[in-house]
């Protein structure tokens, strides 16, 4: 094939395929325009997760009628206007690729009306192909709309995610730059409903419920930081308050929201030895520098970056959060250490004279806890049979240790057996056997729970409403991102069940698209797990005999949902051989 040149309309549309990647990109090209215009009031409308719609609207300063033709035309922008501006960029749009790359993608139209103007102007943009400007009556400021995303490139819309997915993204944005410029009101309405509202207080703290809940809010500490010409401010995670993922670490660089590596690692870095391995903070980051030390022009989608003394910005960054971690950490308490090998969630549990009487046992009573080094050569010495998965003896219950394990005997050996990993399998069998059967029991509670979650968390849940109703919850709408918690499984009475429905949530956040034949396994697990007996719980002698009976019952007695064991197997022949009963240990 002969070398030639490509159409414009083509070529538009390649290069719009590194700007242009999902209906989120085109939300993040528009609220920085807006921003860049000066606007104290942007309104966002999404339908169908931005495939039908996405309207932007702002009261900046407008776009001049006779200047609103160029700005959808290529490399075209009032932000630059000589080479040596790169190294200089105070503005988060600077390439004049936004507009053009979306009109050559989507059906785009924009109303726009200079503040100094009499009369705005209009024109609409078709797959690139426009049809001239016309005069319109609007109020000072832009409004952009964006309709029918990638109608005239239909594999891009077939490597979209789920429009749960998809607002999701879009909502994340919105709340992100909104916690960045707090002086501006936000509004953000997806499909007919406000999603996110901000009263453009400036107050960041207002923001940052609605990003990360009210609760876990409370738990963001405060930071400043100046060194020379860097500047840090933002909120970092008490060392309680930790994700199973980065995607709470968010770093904002000169109002720019950037996606750095070096930069995370900073963060993570500064907690390192205080986070238990696989847990990661929660930390909103605003940095500030001069702009000639950092180098925007990276990416097309202006999403990555790089500074001009990079180990200086990664020591900064770590010094910051480290000083602020250790300003605001208490003297750790003694309930909140590691107690004889233990995670610090179950010691919690405990009750503090319970904790006392285990610290003033006498130390001839004490016994060094073994590692794990210790007992596994054991156990291969002795060579234990291990029995199979879906086979339980009939056991003899012996009694409760430390309000965590029951100890039972079997015609085999003895069995150490974890309440909570096996109240979580009683749990998750009795609930998937009423599922499958279409009969699920609930019970109403006397009073309906109220449940408020962030935008984010809000429409994931939604999409899972008929799962849990199917599991027997019954839950309804009750304004924007809250929810009314009418009644419950009758197996979970007596739990919590607010903490079951955030442990769902939590769930699909981690797994954003797990196999639709798994979802109902999926939310039964989190619930079984959240509702469970917990370690460190005195059970009665009568209740300990029901979970043992319990447990006999079902089908996989040997693991929790999540793969955990339930239960530790010593032969009688391994205590013997231990005992010295039959020849040397």
């Amino acid at each position: 094939m002969k070398i030639q040149v490509l159409s414009e309309q083509l070529a538009s549309q390649i290069a719009a395929g590194e700007v242009i990647e999902r209906p989120s990109s085109v939300v993040k090209e528009l609220i920085e325009n807006a921003i860049d215009a000066g606007a104290t009031q942007i309104e966002l409308e999404i339908k169908d997760a931005g495939k039908k719609l996405i309207q932007v609207s702002d009261n900046g300063v407008g776009i001049p009628a006779n200047e609103i033709a160029l700005a959808v035309s290529r490399h075209a922008t009032s932000k630059l206007s000589k080479a040596e501006d790169l190294f200089d960029i105070r503005t988060l749009g600077f390439r004049g690729e936004a507009l053009s790359s979306i009109g050559s993608v989507a059906k785009l139209s924009i109303i726009s009306k200079h503040r100094d103007a009499e009369i705005g102007a209009e024109i609409n943009v078709d797959g690139s192909k426009s049809e001239g400007v016309k005069p319109k009556s609007a109020p000072d400021g832009t409004v952009v709309r964006v309709e029918d995303l990638f109608f005239n490139v239909p594999a891009r819309l077939k490597f979209l995610k789920t429009n749960t997915t998809e607002n999701r993204q879009i909502t994340g944005l919105i709340t992100r730059y909104a916690l960045a410029y707090p002086n501006i009101r936000w509004q953000l309405m997806q499909d007919g409903r406000v999603y996110l509202q901000t009263s453009g207080s400036g107050d960041r703290k207002e923001v940052l419920q609605s990003l990360f809940g009210v609760a876990d809010a409370k738990r963001m500490l405060p930071i400043h930081f100046e060194d020379g010409e860097m500047r840090i401010e933002g909120f970092i995670s008490e060392l309680r308050l930790t994700r199973s993922n980065r995607r709470d670490i968010t770093l904002f660089v000169n109002g720019r929201w950037v996606q750095d590596a070096s930069l995370t690692a900073a963060v993570i870095r500064a907690y390192n030895t205080m986070l238990m391995v696989g847990r990661f903070p929660v930390v909103v980051l605003f940095i500030q520098m001069s702009p000639n030390m950092v180098d925007v022009n990276v990416h097309p989608s202006k999403a990555e970056v790089r500074f001009k003394e990079n180990d200086q910005v990664f020591s900064t960054v770590q010094r910051a959060i480290r000083r602020g971690l250790l300003a605001y950490s208490p003297v750790p308490e003694l309930n909140t250490a590691v107690l004889w090998g233990r995670p610090v969630e179950e010691i919690s549990a405990k009750k503090p004279q319970q904790i006392e009487a285990q610290w003033q046992t006498p130390e001839s009573e004490k016994e060094k806890p073994q590692n794990i080094e210790e007992v596994v050569p054991v156990l291969h010495q002795n060579l234990q049979a291990a029995l199979s998965s879906d086979y339980l003896p009939v056991l003899r219950l012996v009694g409760q240790v430390a309000a965590t394990y029951l100890i039972a005997e079997g015609p085999d050996g003895l069995y150490l057996i974890d309440q909570h990993a096996a109240h979580e399998r009683v749990l998750f069998e009795q609930m998937m056997a009423q599922a499958r059967s279409g009969i699920v029991p609930s019970q109403a509670l006397l009073e309906a729970q109220i449940i408020e979650l962030t935008p984010e968390k809000a429409g994931l849940l939604e999409e899972q409403l008929d799962v849990l109703k199917g599991l027997g919850f019954e839950i309804e709408n009750f304004g924007p991102n809250t929810f009314s918690l009418r009644a419950i499984p009758a197996i979970l009475a007596g739990g919590d069940p607010a903490e079951a429905i955030y442990a769902v949530v939590n769930a699909f956040e981690e797994d954003e698209t797990p196999l639709m034949a798994e979802i109902q396994d999926l939310v039964a697990a989190r619930v079984c797990k959240r509702m469970a007996i917990k370690a460190g719980q005195i059970l009665s002698p009568e209740e300990q005999k029901n979970l043992l009976l319990n447990l006999e019952t079902c089908q996989v007695p040997r693991t929790c949902p999540h793969g955990r064991p339930t239960m530790i197997h010593l032969s009688a022949m391994m205590l013997e051989r231990q005992f010295g009963r039959t020849g040397a240990i």
